[in-house]
């Protein structure tokens, strides 16, 4: 497969540890339901886990905000719940509920789950990628992902999300033994995952933690950081040279710890992590990406011009990718992200 050369691409350059003037953007969740061609697509299925098995609709929808926007990566359109999918644990959609899986939570949930039938499952979202590879310009990268164990983990064994995780932290405080059996599996799955990507043309990976702020520290220790910089240390040993950025949602101070420990090459910031913190302890370690809040995209206005400005005069002088602190709401106006797009690109109203 034949690479992008980093020196022409603002993205990868700054997870090179390069300066971009302007910085290079892109928006978690860019491909989505803010996009009335996104609804049509949509449409034509019925389930987003069809949408997300169907190469042909979820390479379009991957590539309809690059059409729409002067946006410096794509983002492969998945879920991060395929893996419990490919594991064989039952996962669906339900309109207006989110995801629902059968809930794994003891040794006999564990046993049901296998590796066997995973490259079938993860075919789909390879020619995808090979798809949108084939349709992005040379100098935009196109980002594989994941979710990280923990993050993964929680939704298997909670059955869905949850506002605190609550089941999911119990095992591993009850269970310790069994849980780390599926954090385990998650590790080796999801690395399979993100190499199969890899392989299939994406030029970065992103693994999501969403959940990553539910955990005391001693315990963000060991099904964060540690699950992570396993899976990281996995796919770095076959693909050196494919940039990881880690993304620890709601870690707070604790990202610093998640940055040194993981073996990740940039960092994804929420929009919680005050911007000056950012510069002094996370900057300096590493390439770091955000953190603009999604609702504040909603809302647009000259809070959103001010806030930008101050974004990028606190991180613009290093190494930074402009991002979201978290996925672009449905809601969002699409003049609000041109607007967006032009404060980035141009550094002033």
């Amino acid at each position: 497969m034949l690479r992008i050369p980093s020196s022409e691409s603002p993205f990868l350059k700054a997870l090179a540890g390069q300066t971009n003037a302007p910085p290079p953007i892109w928006l978690m969740r860019q491909a989505g339901r803010y996009l009335p061609e996104y609804r049509e697509v949509r449409s034509k299925v019925s389930s987003f886990l069809d949408l997300c098995r169907t190469p042909e609709l979820a390479a379009e929808v991957t590539l309809q905000p690059l059409r729409r926007f002067d946006l410096d990566a794509a983002i492969v359109f998945s879920d991060i719940l395929i893996v419990p999918y490919a594991l064989g644990q039952k996962v669906e959609f339900v309109e207006g509920e989110g995801p629902k899986l059968e809930p794994v939570s003891d040794a006999r949930g564990l046993a049901r789950l296998s590796k066997g039938s995973a490259a079938k499952a993860f075919a789909p979202v390879y020619e995808t990628i090979e798809r949108v590879r084939a349709e992005l310009p040379r100098t935009v990268p196109l980002i594989g992902f994941c979710g990280a164990p923990w993050t993964v983990a929680t939704y298997m064994v909670e059955g869905g999300g949850s506002k605190d995780q609550a089941e999911a932290r119990l095992w591993a405080y009850r269970e310790q033994a069994n849980f780390q059996r599926l954090i385990d599996l998650l590790v080796d799955t999801s690395a399979d995952y993100l190499l199969g990507q890899v392989a299939a043309g994406a030029g970065a990976l992103q693994i999501f933690d969403s959940w990553a702020g539910s955990l005391p520290e001693d315990e963000f220790a060991r099904w964060c950081i540690a699950p992570t910089r396993r899976l990281v240390e996995q796919v770095k040993a076959k693909a050196p040279d494919i940039p990881v950025i880690g993304f620890p949602r709601g870690s707070g101070v604790l990202a610093e710890h998640y940055a040194r420990e993981t073996g990740i090459d940039a960092i994804g910031c929420d929009t919680s992590q005050p911007i000056e913190w950012i510069r002094d302890r996370l900057q300096n370690l590493m390439p770091v990406q955000g953190n603009l809040d999604p609702l504040l995209l909603v809302a647009g206005g000259p809070h959103l011009d001010r806030r930008v400005a101050s974004i990028l005069a606190a991180l613009g002088s290093g190494p930074f990718i402009f991002n979201l602190g978290h996925g672009i709401q449905p809601g969002t106006p699409i003049e609000n992200v041109e607007r967006l797009l032009h404060l980035v690109k141009t550094g002033s109203a």
